[in-house]
């Protein structure tokens, strides 16, 4: 088999999300209990019902797997490009990528920062030392979106638990296909992401316009619970993204559109074309908004709350990325870099801080903008279910830490050690936050108690 006998690379960006959403949407009841819940409990941080209680960077433990066919010997894709992919998930999700620059001036007051950072694992299911990155050959030509890769049985990679790890495979992928996530709520054995080697960082077998990083941001995104920002209605303008400030669209943008580009009579100012979760080129896609960055936090402190511990000890320290020249000067790692009348710019790092540590920002604010009430999933009220442990607060110290593990406090994560004064606030946090991880535990539990068959 030569590299002719491949699929070959997609001529324009092409994500398998919805396919697998609606494919589980279609075989599972339980799925659709738990869609349910996790839209109700979004619902209610957007309305600012529930606000999120995590003020903290949250460092992602992340497991890579490389599923590649020796009669290829590209797929096999070297170190340096999975660490480029991590510096460029760092930027884009901490709101530092230089190119946020273009974000047109009358949506600069809407990028936001996730406050989330991605570490390769240190400390493998076991608790034994790791980098983060599994190598398997496979016979297979390519994958598709039917989670064959997720499984040693179909020719791929068994995944680490996945309410520990977020698991990213990459393969190759036929049919088109960028690559593909699954949102929360879904099969644990198949959780985590996709994403075709040949756009997956920004060395190696890279290849343009899928050769900056976006598309493992934007499904990312959607294992955070974010849609595409069209609303996947086939340009009826009868559906959106479930996010107040982002405009209503008619349909996917690719390429690199120009401002403004209008549809489902959204002018003056048209499309946020520029944003992670559309379908433009990597190097046209630069922000996601504050609506967005709430959507995520109810994800994180509900249906993924569990990451919030597993991420204190499974982490390994970030590899710094070189500094970014912009027209002001170099920008470290972590950073973002300056923008004329930005209003969620980062600001620069303080004297003393960590070296390569991501300054911190202010909290993501009330969607700017209004939009249409978004009408409430089927189990009215219900919060999001949590299917993993009782989450603490994303930093507390782990005492007898595995073999890797970050220590936090001391700085050594990249996050100045917490004051003594801020215990008794954590302390409450923590307590909010475990009562609402019960109730939705309860409410789980009523939504798909009588479900048992295809669970």
């Amino acid at each position: 088999m030569t590299e002719s006998d491949l699929p070959q690379p997609p001529a324009r960006d092409l994500c398998g999300t919805m396919l697998v959403h609606r494919r589980l949407l279609n075989e599972s009841t339980t799925y659709r209990a738990r869609r349910a819940a996790i839209e109700n409990r979004a619902l209610q941080y957007e309305r600012g019902r529930r606000s999120p209680v995590r003020e903290e960077v949250v460092t992602l433990p992340v497991v890579v797997h490389v599923v590649h066919n020796p009669a290829v010997p590209g797929q096999d894709i070297g170190d340096e490009q999975i660490h480029s992919q991590l510096a460029v998930l760092n930027r884009d999700f901490r709101a530092a990528n230089p190119d946020r620059e273009k974000v047109p001036p009358v949506w600069r007051p809407l990028v936001a920062d996730a406050k989330i950072e991605f570490r390769l694992a240190a400390v493998d299911p076991e608790g034994e030392p790791t980098d983060g990155i599994i190598r398997v050959a496979t016979e297979r030509r390519s994958f598709s979106f039917d989670d064959a890769v997720k499984a040693s049985a179909t020719g791929g990679s068994d995944p680490w638990p996945t309410d520990q790890y977020l698991n990213i495979w990459v393969c190759q992928l036929g049919g088109g296909l960028l690559g593909y996530a699954q949102f929360p709520g879904g099969p644990p054995q198949t959780d985590g992401v996709v994403i075709l080697h040949t756009a997956f960082g920004t060395t190696g077998t890279a290849t343009a316009p899928f050769d900056g990083g976006r598309t493992a941001t934007h499904e990312i995104g959607h294992w955070l619970d974010l849609y595409h920002i069209w609303g996947d209605d086939d340009g009826a303008c009868t559906s959106d993204d479930r996010v107040a400030d982002t405009p209503n669209q008619a349909d996917a943008n690719t390429g690199s559109p120009v401002f403004p580009h209008i549809s489902c009579g959204n002018g003056p100012n048209g499309d946020m074309f520029m944003n992670y979760m559309d379908y433009t080129d990597d190097n046209a896609m630069f922000m996601f908004t504050r609506g967005q960055v709430t959507r995520m936090n109810a994800c994180l402190e509900g249906v993924r709350a569990s990451f919030l511990v597993s991420s204190r000890t499974l982490a390994g320290p970030a590899r710094p990325a070189p500094a970014t020249l912009t027209s002001a000067g170099p920008v470290p790692s972590g950073a973002a870099s300056p923008a004329a009348g930005t209003a969620a710019a980062v600001p620069a790092p303080a004297p003393g801080a960590a070296a390569g540590a991501p300054a911190p920002a202010p909290s993501p604010g009330p969607a700017a903008g209004a939009a249409g009430e978004h009408q409430a999933a089927s189990s009215a009220a219900a919060p999001a279910p949590s299917f993993g442990p009782v989450p603490g607060p994303a930093h507390w110290p782990a005492p007898g830490a595995a073999p890797g593990a970050t220590a936090g406090t001391d700085g050594q994560d990249g996050h100045a050690a917490r004051p003594d004064g801020e215990v008794a606030r954590v302390l409450r946090d923590s307590e909010r936050l475990v009562t609402e991880v019960l109730q939705d535990i309860r409410t789980a539990i009523g939504l798909v108690g009588g479900d048992r068959a295809d669970g």
